[in-house]
């Protein structure tokens, strides 16, 4: 059967496509986290597929909603015993209390907080956020270069924060990138995916064929990345890339 694949983005939910020699075209939202999916026939362009996957919305975030609400963690309340992801790593919290400044470091298999005794939950919350940004810094220091030389272009300014809706964005004006600080908490490979694919719309801007060509030639496994990235335990809040 022939097949062609692209890759959309609609309304803000990443949607792959296959064209395939059928009749009907079918959309499916997959577990852990809400997969989008759909299936075409090959008469169809992206126009139509995008046209039908928005007619299809309603149903496609109930899904999406009924999905992740499952598999959703709870809010941290920086205390001895719950875990946190550090580089798609379940650790448990080890709390010291003692005088001088707080910090964090890995222990094993523990995620040790050291705070000064009596710190608050949101100074906690604070020094463990700090924490992971700098974790985040260290290894963007090490893989925008190498990415820079591989794609021959030049990142004039990227920034870590914590951001709402995305995992990451790029200014295709300013050629400056964000990345979301949570990336922290995932695999490796789900951060240099984020890499790629914001360093990729400096040469695209939207998510179209040039763009997953593109994707295809880089970052060949790009898609068992994201795939990664998506499936991850999540916190109260939903990323994607953008």
């Amino acid at each position: 059967m022939s097949t062609t694949s692209a890759y959309l983005t609609v309304r803000g939910i990443d949607v792959d496509v296959v064209y395939k020699d059928i009749k009907n075209l079918h959309i499916g939202v997959y577990p852990p986290m809400g997969r989008v999916r759909v299936a075409a026939p090959l008469k169809l362009d992206d126009d139509r597929v995008r046209l039908a996957v928005i007619q299809r919305l309603p149903w496609i975030k109930q899904q999406r909603d009924q999905l992740q609400s499952v598999v959703r963690q709870t809010e941290r309340e920086m205390v001895a015993g719950e875990s946190h992801y550090v580089w798609g790593v379940r650790r448990r919290l080890k709390v010291v209390e003692r005088p001088g400044h707080g910090h964090l470091e890995v222990d094993g298999e523990r995620l040790v907080l050291f705070a000064a005794v009596g710190a608050t939950e949101e100074q906690r919350r604070l020094l463990l956020d700090r924490w992971y940004r700098a974790q985040l810094r260290h290894q963007l220091g090490d893989l925008i270069p190498a990415w820079e030389t591989k794609l021959g272009v030049t990142v004039p300014k990227w920034t870590v924060r914590r951001m709402k809706t995305k995992w990451g964005s790029c200014n295709r004006e300013s050629r400056h990138l964000w990345f979301n600080v949570e990336l922290a908490k995932k695999h490796p490979d789900c951060l240099e995916y984020i890499v790629v694919h914001e360093m990729t719309h400096y040469f695209e801007r939207g998510h179209g064929e040039t763009f997953t060509k593109l994707m295809d030639k880089h970052l060949p496994d790009w898609r068992s990345r994201r795939d990664l990235l998506t499936d991850a335990p999540m916190g109260h809040e939903e990323w994607a890339a953008g």
